[in-house]
């Protein structure tokens, strides 16, 4: 009994390891043989046996167990599935072989209530002879089924009832017989290979830092001085809205300019505002700018109604001074001789800021080549140090790659050992393929014939429809119908008519249209020609307009261009001075630190390319003077007229 329970748990377990996605039934039959040669060969063979036969037919078996599952077993476990597979395939194909007493001591061996329910079901005449027998009947042929297995089945049924009552009695008189337990899963460690030991690592030298200072407390505060600015700017703001505040309600009569020896003007109303020009940066002598009038620009009817419409204003403005002057207005000469003298100290005060600027560029510039230099020379230190370190590891990495290669070629020696064992196994499963070869090859020819008569039926079930379709198009058709355009439908509805003549109320129709879009495209015409005539005579204002600014620009130019040859260069400042030393002190330390490191200097300490810098960034701003000195003529030339009066 002992033998049989470890023979049969023996198959159970090799059954739950395999899986039919993964796994292929001969290479699994051959780890399994391989696995058993501790057994003797009577075992070995009867456990390989019965586990080819239930890979085999596997098909049938899970039918007659999944619906066990379904009907009777509903409260037996799923660990069992296996087992059940084992008892249906001997009692299926191997109950003749094996005879009745030896089958009787293999369930007597396994649990007995398993048992008693599984056989009861299966070993039913009615399950049998209905559903078993159609179920095995769509896997192979009903003959075949019948023949080899429902009726030997059908006649060890007596023996097999007596054997269930048999089980019957036995559980009945020994109600205290301990039940099986149910299968435990059992955790397993994972076959992993043994990590590498890790090589000891040379411990680096702990740096020994000096102890810093602890952080002052100012450095979460606000400076002094920061608070002080903050109460200054309150307290000067509010000083300068006051002052606005003033100025907005009172008139300021010191700023009226007027000759020394006339009076004070009393009306408020006549007194003019004053008017500050744009403040300008810097204005060099630039020679190479030449206006050129002569050059057509096309403007289309928006452009030229904008521009006619801005020189009317400026019409109206003129005469509006012309008048206050006319009435005893003061003159802006005075004023305008002091604007000039405070833009002239605030273009000097500019040029200086520039230039200082500039020094300061040129000054960062060299102390980054020197910091540039520093790091180069820290750079080539923590280069000859990592090239050491390397050294040691690929001379590591070569004797872990020897070791590695002496294990490669003793496992390469156990694999052919193994090798060897397999062929013999190789031998007995190509006999066993040969004969389930031909046994597929007989059942194709029978299915091939089928279809082949199959495909003959449809072919001629095919041909009587196409003969029958073109015996109905052959019958003659009626084609149309004729009409009378001519005539009423009749249907009894309002305003109907026939197609003649809907057909001429059409034509008249479309004749009206066609006049009112002759009137319409007249009219438009004519509003055209006289937004033309506007527009035209507007353009012959704007000429006169645009000739008289280009003349009174041209006076300004030439005005602008005496002053500008007049001042000489302006004077150095302390600033200026300073950082010129700082740079020469700084350019002499970056030659001794190159002559030391014995490297050439950074391409950017280049005498080319530095003065191509040079002249692109004077070029860009000799671009950006002229673009300023266009916007500030195109200003002047909207006030022209007034400029002259002024000056008359």
């Amino acid at each position: 009994m002992a033998y049989y329970e470890k023979c049969i748990e023996t198959v159970v377990e090799q059954l739950d390891k395999f899986n039919p996605e993964k796994d292929s039934p001969e290479q699994f039959l051959e780890t399994v043989s391989t696995s058993l040669q501790t057994l003797s060969a009577q075992t070995q063979a009867f456990i390989l046996e019965v586990l080819s036969g239930c890979l085999q037919y596997q098909r049938l078996l899970t039918i007659v167990v999944d619906a066990f599952y379904v009907r009777d077993g509903r409260l037996c476990l799923w660990a069992d599935y296996s087992l059940f597979e084992v008892i249906c395939y001997l009692a299926t194909f191997q109950l003749d072989e094996l005879g009745f007493q030896l089958f009787c001591n293999v369930i007597k061996s396994q649990p007995l209530d398993k048992m008693c329910k599984f056989l009861r079901f299966f070993f039913n005449p009615l399950n049998l002879c209905s559903w078993i027998k159609d179920e095995w009947s769509l896997v192979y042929e009903i003959a075949y089924v019948k023949e080899n297995w429902i009726d030997p089945l059908m006649r060890w049924q007596p023996k097999v009832q007596e054997l269930i009552s048999q089980l019957e009695r036995m559980l009945a008189n020994h109600p205290s017989l301990p039940k099986t337990k149910a299968k435990v899963t059992e955790p397993k460690e994972f076959n992993l290979s043994a990590p590498r030991p890790r090589g000891i690592p040379v411990p680096e030298r702990v740096p020994i830092l000096a102890k810093p200072r602890p952080v002052p407390r100012s450095t979460y505060q606000l400076p002094k001085e920061q608070q002080l600015l903050e109460i200054t700017k309150r307290y000067n703001r509010r000083k300068a809205e006051e002052l606005l505040l003033r100025a907005n309600m009172e008139e300021m009569r010191c700023a009226v300019p007027r000759s020394r020896g006339e009076p004070l003007v009393q009306d408020s109303k006549k007194q003019p505002r004053l008017q500050f020009g744009p403040r300008i940066l810097k204005t060099p002598k630039l020679t190479f700018y030449k206006p050129n009038d002569d050059v057509p620009v096309k403007l289309n009817t928006a452009a030229i109604l904008r521009e006619g419409a801005l020189y009317q204003r400026q019409v109206e403005k003129e005469l509006q001074r012309v008048d206050q002057l006319v009435d005893g207005a003061g003159d802006f000469s005075e004023f305008l001789e002091w604007q000039k003298r405070m833009q002239a100290k605030d273009r000097e005060e500019q040029l200086a800021a520039g230039e200082c600027r500039r020094l300061q560029g040129k000054l960062s510039h060299e102390e980054a080549i020197l910091a540039r230099q520093h790091l180069m020379q820290e750079n080539k230190q923590k280069a000859n140090q990592k090239k050491e370190e390397t050294a040691e590891l690929m001379q590591q990495y070569a004797e872990r790659r020897l070791q590695e290669e002496r294990s490669m070629k003793e496992l390469v020696e156990q694999v052919l050992e193994t090798q060897k064992n397999v062929k013999v196994a190789q031998t007995k499963l190509l006999k066993v393929r040969q004969q389930i070869v031909q046994e597929v090859i007989e059942e194709s020819r029978e299915l091939l014939q089928r279809s082949t008569e199959a495909a003959k039926e449809e072919q001629r079930q095919r041909c009587e429809l196409i003969s029958q379709l073109r015996a109905l198009e052959m019958q003659p058709t009626r084609k149309g119908k004729l009409v009378d355009l001519t005539q009423i439908p009749g249907y009894g509805l309002e305003g109907e008519m026939s197609i003649v003549e809907l057909r001429e109320r059409l034509a008249l129709l479309k004749e009206s249209q066609r006049r009112e879009e002759e009137e319409k495209r007249d009219q438009i015409i004519q509003g055209k020609r006289a937004k033309s005539q506007e527009l035209q005579n507007t353009v012959e204002q704007i000429s006169l307009c645009r000739a008289a600014m280009g003349r009174s620009a041209a006076l300004r130019w030439e005005e602008k261009k005496a002053l500008s040859v007049g001042p000489g260069a302006p004077c150095q400042d302390e600033r200026v001075l300073e950082l010129q030393r700082r740079i020469e002190e700084k350019a002499a330390e970056r030659h001794k630190q190159a002559a030391l490191l014995h490297v050439s200097a950074p391409r950017a300490a280049r005498p080319k390319p530095r003065a191509q810098l040079e002249a692109q960034h004077w070029l860009e701003l000799e671009r950006s003077r002229e673009r300023r000195l266009r916007a500030l003529q195109q200003e002047g030339s909207a006030c022209g007229p007034a400029r002259r009066l002024e000056a008359a």
